[in-house]
């Protein structure tokens, strides 16, 4: 154990062939074999062989709760259900349009309604309860406390009139449920959260990670209830009592911000995955973007005494290839079976009704800071928010806020004691000051090892104005080389220097550390604040480019040739 806490990146977001829509798109992956992936094991992905660059230090195999008791009746022969016709067919389709047409037909016009219910060739709650056990017995199998933790979880994939608000459910220990309940047995997240509180009556510890609200239809941060009514007191304990951090970033788009409603943050333009905007009606809002959302908890905490939107982050991949933290670049292969697994689906395909290929983010992995790589450890660490999220590369984020930091404090070997002595990390509240000062913040950021150098550290401010108004404001506060801000206050660009015609780049440019202590200059000690980093590498080479330059194709139009990845500390939070 280590009091200052270690360092564990990892995987909360996955599918193997125990989620419908994964075994449709060819996924026939095991929960057992997507841990093996997670080690550094290779597995095969459409046919061919492939494995993750470097192995994850934890991982959840989250398989959809919905039709799970379906797919046990699929893949286990003489399992109840096993020769029912419709499940014959479904092991029988190959062609992907006929997938695509099956798939819409009996999952996607189903789950995608108010009121779900089991397929016609659903066997009963006992093959619920088969399937689920063989995702137990794998994260048992696979755990190995101080090495790599398994652990057991599943996805609720609620989508109300075809808004997202699915929830991986991340279990602390081996004391879990004897099935998980899905969307269509529990209807709303309400009746999520109740269930919960139900199991942690029984010693069972669980919390729900929600992700994409990129593509929630304004629900996922709401002024009302499900059954329409205000927020109130109770909504907000239970909320944020078992939601305690939200995925940030996966395949299917960023959801910290979009260019649309953040034009004065340039780095804004960030896998927008806008093409999201012509499926199932859903259209951009401000409201669905996680910076909105954690800066709109800090006025309802006003009203209600308690922020049901105090949210750290993580990050996943909902990889539907049973692949766990596939984040390279260089190295993406898609994450839906033939729909995204060859060069051309990549750049004119598209995933069933979710985006177009090109849309496609590889996904994000979660940074943990925990005392020890053990189950008890990284949960405990991810419901105190100690979290930070990357858009795939292994920079480590570290960030304290307190009220009497030193300037020199990030230069000194005992940084860290004194910063959990005299403050608070990512995730954390900061008291009430003792005198009249600013809050004072420690950040420090490596390059990932392997990858790109990096460009600046950035703290994003969210915060409730005198009126009543969300606000919030980029500040660069450490950079690299000798630039300075200009005239507009605005930091010029780093450089670049990636080479487009070979997808290649030099780390000739950017630092592979940087670190400072920040003082908020407008801080107002009345209003409700929040603060988070961001960690901003130099431009490197985006997937499409890569699968461009080795395929012997021009770029894609309309869609970014290179990027500048990224990681997001939880928040830390002021309240008056």
């Amino acid at each position: 154990e280590n009091p200052q806490r270690n360092l564990d990146y990892g995987e909360t977001h996955m599918h193997t062939a125990y989620s419908l829509d994964a075994f449709i798109g060819g996924t026939r992956q095991t929960p057992g074999d997507a841990y093996r992936a997670a080690k550094g094991e290779t597995v095969v992905v459409n046919g061919r062989p492939h494995q993750i660059r470097r192995p994850l230090d934890f991982a959840a195999v989250t398989d959809h709760a919905e039709y799970m008791g379906e797919m046990y009746s699929t893949l286990n022969e003489g399992a109840p259900g096993y020769d029912h016709p419709l499940i014959a067919q479904l092991r029988g389709l190959s062609d992907i349009k006929e997938r695509e047409q099956w798939f819409f037909k009996y999952v996607i016009s189903n789950n995608r309604g108010d009121k779900p219910q089991h397929t016609e060739f659903f066997a009963g709650q006992e093959t619920v309860k088969s399937a689920w056990k063989i995702a137990v017995d794998a994260a048992e199998q696979h755990n190995e406390p101080g090495v790599f933790t398994a652990f057991i979880a599943y996805e609720w994939s609620a989508a109300p009139k075809g808004g997202n608000l699915h929830r991986n459910i991340l279990f602390r220990d081996h004391k879990v449920p004897d099935a998980p309940m899905s969307y269509i047995d529990l209807n709303r997240e309400e009746a999520l959260w109740s269930w919960l509180a139900k199991l942690e009556k029984q010693g069972i510890k669980g919390i729900a990670i929600p992700h994409n609200s990129n593509a929630s239809k304004g629900m996922m941060f709401p002024d009302a209830d499900s059954g329409g009514q205000p927020l109130d007191l109770e909504y907000a304990r239970n909320r944020e009592q078992f939601e305690r951090v939200i995925e940030m970033m996966q395949v299917k788009g960023n959801s910290e911000v979009h260019r649309k409603f953040w034009a004065a943050d340039e780095f804004a333009d960030f896998e927008n995955a806008d093409s999201m905007q012509q499926f199932s009606g859903r259209v951009a809002e401000k409201r669905n973007f996680v910076r909105s959302g954690v800066t709109k908890g800090l006025a309802v905490e006003q009203k209600l005494g308690v922020n049901p939107f105090k949210l750290g982050f993580v990050g996943g991949t909902d990889n539907h290839n049973g692949m766990m933290g596939d984040v390279d670049e260089d190295n993406f292969v898609g994450a839906h079976g033939p729909e995204d697994g060859s060069v051309k689906e990549r750049r004119e395909g598209n995933v069933t009704s979710w985006l177009d290929s090109r849309d496609l983010s590889i996904g994000a992995i979660t940074g943990v800071w925990a005392r020890s790589n053990t189950r008890g450890d990284i949960w405990d660490a991810i419901y105190d928010r100690e979290t930070f999220v990357t858009s795939g590369p292994r920079i480590a984020v570290r960030f304290f806020g307190g009220w009497a930091f030193e300037d020199d404090l990030h230069t000194r070997a005992d940084v860290l004691e004194k910063a959990y002595a005299g403050g608070v990390p990512m995730g954390g509240d900061l008291g009430k000051p003792s005198r009249k000062q600013a809050p004072r913040f420690v950040v420090m950021a490596s390059k990932d090892a392997l990858g790109a150098n990096l460009d600046r550290i950035q703290i994003v401010k969210g915060w409730v104005d005198s009126e009543g108004q969300l606000q919030d404001k980029v500040f660069d506060v450490a950079w690299a080389g000798q630039r300075q801000p200009g005239s507009d206050g605005k930091l010029p660009a780093v450089g670049n220097t990636v080479d487009l015609g070979t997808a290649t780049y030099r780390n000739a440019i950017g630092a592979t550390q940087l670190a400072t202590v920040w003082e908020d200059p407008d801080f107002d000690p009345t209003a409700p604040a929040l603060y988070y980093a961001r960690v901003i590498e130099i431009p490197t080479p985006r997937w499409s480019t890569y699968d461009a330059v080795r395929a012997g194709l021009p770029l894609l139009e309309n869609v970014a040739a290179t990027i500048q990845e990224r990681a997001w500390s939880s928040p830390i939070w002021y309240k008056p």
